[in-house]
């Protein structure tokens, strides 16, 4: 298997029509692959809007299977192009279940599995609480044609913890599908800088490649500000896009990721014995409740 990889992060804009978006989105997996993407994410929720925006019982019926006809056209294009694909979708699991999904079709076309969202965010016009259960199936890694390969999906990309449990498990590449924009109560603040670093910055800790795939556009009352990037394991910005529809086409060489964990060993020294407490959902209320260690005359040594 080659060292080199092709990664190919398809930005798009949504419509209100999911059959129309479903074929934009497939005519682009096609031009990125004419491009040499050989493993292609698209976006969080890739065939709608972002119907969370709003409180709406008819949204459930925007869900679909894993075996729906939606999901076998990805797989037929998969194996008809020969690339890895990754399609983020509102998932149906049975009567009243619902999931924020990604499949992940090998080059072949056969289907290795499906990532569910695990955090799940609340806040004005994030409201996907009320949509999507939080996830069951872990933190998988995929075994590809092209590489090992580990999705976490929008908020999770946000949790370091995500990102280290991916890469412990083998993951080359960690891709981060999003719907992420405007921030209706706080409409002066853009969270792009910070969703960039935040992201990045898990390449750089874990010694791993992030491709990070936004959507971009007025959707109702939000506005989304794209951004996708592709970073080394040195968590620098080897591609980006800015605001507008587009494909981006990254070649990496996973080589890198041995030249970097040589150089920086944060998975050799880890203290896995010390982090119990990022187990503890109360940790920080009880560590407001403890007493200054100059209180209980703890030596405190200083370098």
């Amino acid at each position: 298997m080659s060292e080199k990889i092709t990664i190919g992060l398809i930005q798009i804009k949504c419509g209100t029509n999911i059959e129309e978006n479903v074929e934009y989105s497939m005519e682009k997996i096609e031009e990125a692959a004419r491009r040499g993407a050989q493993i292609i994410c698209l976006q969080e929720l890739f065939n709608a809007q972002y119907f969370p925006q709003t409180v709406n019982v008819d949204h459930y019926n925007l869900a679909e299977s894993v075996e729906s006809p939606t999901l076998q056209r990805m797989s037929e294009l998969a194996k008809k192009l020969e690339i890895v694909l990754i399609v983020p979708f509102y998932e149906k699991a049975g009567r009243g279940v619902y999931f924020n999904s990604a499949a992940i079709f090998d080059a072949d076309g056969s289907y290795l599995g499906t990532t569910r969202k695990n955090h799940i965010p609340d806040g004005p016009q994030y409201h996907e609480k009320y949509y999507f259960i939080p996830g069951n199936t872990g933190y998988p890694v995929y075994e590809t044609r092209y590489g090992k390969i580990g999705v976490g999906i929008c908020w999770d990309e946000w949790f370091p913890e995500v990102a280290r449990i991916l890469a412990l498990q083998g993951a080359d590449i960690l891709f981060y599908p999003s719907a992420i924009g405007s921030e209706p109560d706080h409409p002066e603040l853009s969270t792009h800088s910070a969703w960039e670093k935040a992201i990045s910055a898990h390449g750089i800790s874990n010694g791993v490649f992030v491709a990070a795939v936004n959507r971009v556009g007025q959707e109702k009352d939000m506005s989304f500000y794209g951004g996708s990037f592709v970073s080394n394991p040195l968590g620098e910005i080897l591609q980006s896009l800015d605001d507008k529809e587009g494909i981006l086409i990254q070649e990496i060489d996973k080589q890198d990721i041995d030249s970097t964990r040589n150089l920086l060993q944060f998975l050799r020294d880890r203290r896995t014995d010390t982090y119990g407490l990022i187990l503890e959902k109360e940790a920080l209320q009880r560590a407001k409740k403890m007493p200054s260690p100059e209180s209980n005359n703890i030596l405190v040594q200083t370098k």
